[in-house]
């Protein structure tokens, strides 16, 4: 602690009196944040009342032996704070009315510095079909946030439009109606955190208590709790490898007599298992809809990434727009961290979600939309798409390349190369997905096990998310779930 020399006082009322403070003696911070810092600590304690008078900004940087700037800029945000008041002609006092700040008034301790142990490497995740977050175009992202920030700033006079930004609405109302297929106006599209978040609040809107929703099997666990989040139920279809079951898919509407609402299904990529929903099944899906009067809720999660042949267009876009609501993601596209997703839904349909919005968060991340409006009309999403494209389908061969190479690997597992997504479905030919899991964890890897799609009971295979790694970093991963294979 420092101690400065007397400082006469003035208190209410009467001519100044002695004043003794002390300044932190604390090297990490300014001569200014001392100085503010000693004066609301013996403003709080009491020894400054309401009303007190300080010396003159000259007389304090004397007594205190620093700059009078330092004294001028401390009592500047001490005034701005709410701490002290001046008045012409008066000097500066205590403010008579003190300031209580949830977030001003607390100070928290400096960062503690963490990190993955020297001794042990991090884990490396394979467990989901992640984007690379390295790919991203975050620095063009930051500069287009930091224009949408200072615009909102400038023009907002109170809370958006509970749908989303109305100018990233017309965007990507123009951008799936060009690149999907679809047919659809701004009116129709419904921003939102990413595709939980769209599955989560179509729920709490759409959903209640009696409600049925059918889903794929294994499939998409997330899913399933936002739908028994809303009070729904969920009854499981088997999928095979041309997709959904559609033919118990009729049975299961046919006994629940009305009470299915919706069905959910991943018909470009299933997940967890990359299929793709056979043209057939897809016209029936369309068909039982009608023929039942429930909603398809289709995740088309990532359309992005698909490397063979032409991608099949949404259910959306060919003729069932009366009863799909189409949801993705720009998470998948950009990073998992940008969460912001859409959904294209009927005119009924949105009006609830808008007043379902509203009672929650009134609307969405409006900075980030603007944001994400910026990078579609200068043609950074583009340009990041296509190159995204590239890097994950040379990923996607120098997977399957090591996996074959490898003979541990290639007489332990059997998968589809798939023609797009973002990770591969291997099943085991041999041994347990629980035990693959244990002995991984021993190498420093993660793998979620098959049971984590199912509602119950054991799958023995595992999704092998490969978009997020380098084809180093693939090779190294490959290298450590042989030595695993082999025990």
């Amino acid at each position: 602690m420092e101690r400065s020399r007397s400082t006469r006082i003035e208190g209410p009322g009467q001519r100044p009196w002695r004043f003794d403070f002390a300044l932190d003696h604390d090297g990490t911070v300014s001569r200014q944040t001392q100085l503010t810092r000693a004066l609301v600590r013996e403003i709080q304690r009491g020894r400054l009342q309401p009303g007190a008078m300080l010396p003159g900004s000259r007389t304090l940087a004397d007594q205190l032996g620093v700059n009078r700037k330092v004294v001028v800029a401390a009592v500047e945000e001490l005034v701005g704070q709410g701490w002290l008041e001046t008045r012409p002609a008066s000097g500066t006092r205590v403010a008579a009315s003190l300031p209580r700040s949830a977030v001003a008034d607390v100070e928290l301790p400096p960062p503690r510095k963490t990190g993955p142990s020297r001794r042990e490497a991090p884990f490396v995740s394979i467990t989901d079909g992640l984007p690379d977050p390295r790919l991203a175009p975050i620095a063009e992202l930051s500069r287009a946030y930091a224009r949408a920030l200072r615009s909102v700033h400038r023009t907002a006079v109170g809370y958006g439009d509970p749908a989303g930004d109305p100018g990233l609405r017309e965007v990507l109302s123009l951008f799936v109606n060009q690149a999907r297929g679809l047919s659809t106006t701004r009116d129709e599209v419904f921003l939102t955190r990413g595709a939980q978040g769209a599955l989560g609040l179509y729920a709490l809107a759409m959903l209640g208590p009696g409600d049925v929703v059918a889903a794929e099997v294994p499939g998409y666990a997330p899913a399933w709790r936002a739908f028994e989040f809303a009070g729904a139920r969920v009854t499981h279809i088997p999928i095979d490898g041309d997709g959904l079951r559609t033919d118990l898919l009729e049975k299961t509407a046919r006994r629940l007599a009305g009470r299915l609402k919706a069905v959910y299904v991943t018909p470009h990529h299933q997940y967890p298992t990359s299929v793709s929903l056979a043209p057939e099944r897809r016209m029936r899906l369309l068909q039982l809809a009608e023929r039942f009067d429930f909603t398809v809720l289709e995740d088309d999660y990532d359309y992005e990434y698909h490397f063979e042949g032409e991608p099949l267009l949404p259910l959306h876009a060919t003729g069932g727009s009366r009863h799909v609501v189409y949801i993705a993601s720009l998470s998948k596209l950009l990073a998992p961290t940008v969460r912001l997703g859409y959904l294209v839904a009927s005119d009924a349909c949105i009006r609830q979600l808008r007043q379902t919005r509203a009672v929650l968060k009134r609307q969405g991340d409006t900075v980030l939309e603007r944001a994400i409006v910026e990078l579609f009309e200068d043609g950074t999403i583009q340009r990041h798409a296509r190159r995204a494209r590239r890097t994950y389908k040379a990923r996607r061969d120098h997977l399957h390349a090591r996996l074959s190479a490898l003979p541990s690997l290639r007489e332990c597992f059997e998968y589809t190369v798939p023609a797009g997504g973002l990770a591969l479905w291997l099943k085991l030919r041999r041994g347990s997905a629980e035990a693959l899991v244990a002995s991984a964890r021993a190498e420093r890897l993660l793998i979620a096990p098959g049971a984590t799609h199912l509602p119950e009971g054991h799958l023995e295979a595992f999704r092998f998310g490969f978009a997020a790694h380098a084809p180093d970093e693939l090779s190294r991963i490959c290298d450590a779930l042989a030595r695993c294979v082999s025990r």
